[in-house]
């Protein structure tokens, strides 16, 4: 029996649900002034890539009067709950690669990816892909966390992760050099990709938690970075864990609402 195609993406993915506790409730926040960045006009046809369970292609749908919107995602888990949530009823969700989208060319006025390219094995070959089904003068965007400088909640995961353990402070070296993430470094793709007028900015929003628990909570589950490193421990070694990251989220005041500013960074393009 042949063995799978290795998967395109490194971000570990199972649960709909367990990805709103750790990123689609932020994903919607980001969705608002991506798409303001991105300059969406009604009557377009547009690709949401990675579309995880849906909040941009949802923020799509009821906002910009679309032609058509389509979303795209590796993971069936996250399709699957973004069909379940779809109450616009104009959005078509299926399973695809980044790398290798099953669309014609030229079949889209806008093409955007949202917290995505970062998680991607070859982003380059997945903003080739972009552009390639995009209609000449249609807009390609993006944006990415900015990991090492602007996203204080996980940073102070791993931060106090790598103090305790190598193994997290490895873990912690390859998340905040992940691609796409360094300064410049999405303009300087989009360049090499061949797209026109290319413009770039930082969106910024904030996390909220309302308690400990609740930012502690995504990580008992199986989505993203932080449960993945978190399900490798032992039961003392995840209590010391756990108990130091609640001591950095508590930072000597009682348990309560934290508020954790997130910065991303932006570009877009016109293919030619």
């Amino acid at each position: 029996m042949a063995s799978a195609p290795p998967s395109t993406s490194t971000f570990v993915a199972a649960d709909g649900d367990g990805y709103e506790l750790l990123m689609g409730r932020w994903s919607r926040q980001l969705a608002a002034p991506f798409i303001d960045f991105a300059g969406i006009e009604p009557g377009e046809r547009v690709l949401d890539v990675g579309c995880g369970t849906g909040h941009l292609a949802f923020a799509l749908a009821e906002r910009t009067d679309p032609a058509a919107v389509h979303g795209v995602d590796l993971a069936r888990a996250y399709v699957d709950h973004a069909q379940r949530h779809d109450r616009s009823g104009r959005i078509q969700f299926q399973v695809g690669d980044a790398c290798a989208l099953q669309f014609d060319a030229r079949s889209f006025d806008r093409v955007l990816s949202l917290l995505v390219l970062h998680f991607v094995t070859e982003p380059k070959r997945a903003i080739a892909e972009m552009r390639r089904v995009a209609k000449p003068g249609g807009t390609v965007a993006a944006t990415v966390w900015d990991v090492r400088g602007g996203f204080v909640a996980n940073r102070l995961f791993f931060d106090t992760a790598a103090a305790l353990d190598p193994a997290a402070a490895a873990r912690r070296a390859r998340n905040y050099t992940r691609p796409m993430t360094r300064p410049g470094e999405l303009v300087e793709a989009w360049r090499d990709a061949g797209f026109e007028r290319i413009e770039s900015t930082t969106l910024m929003m904030r996390m909220d938690y309302a308690s400990f628990a609740d930012y502690w909570s995504p990580f008992d589950g199986k989505d993203g970075p932080q449960a993945d490193y978190v399900a490798t421990l032992g039961v003392a070694e995840r209590q010391r864990l756990q108990d130091a990251v609640q001591a950095a989220y508590l930072d000597g005041e009682a348990d309560g609402p934290r508020s954790y500013a997130a910065l991303a960074w932006a570009v877009k393009g016109v293919a030619p």
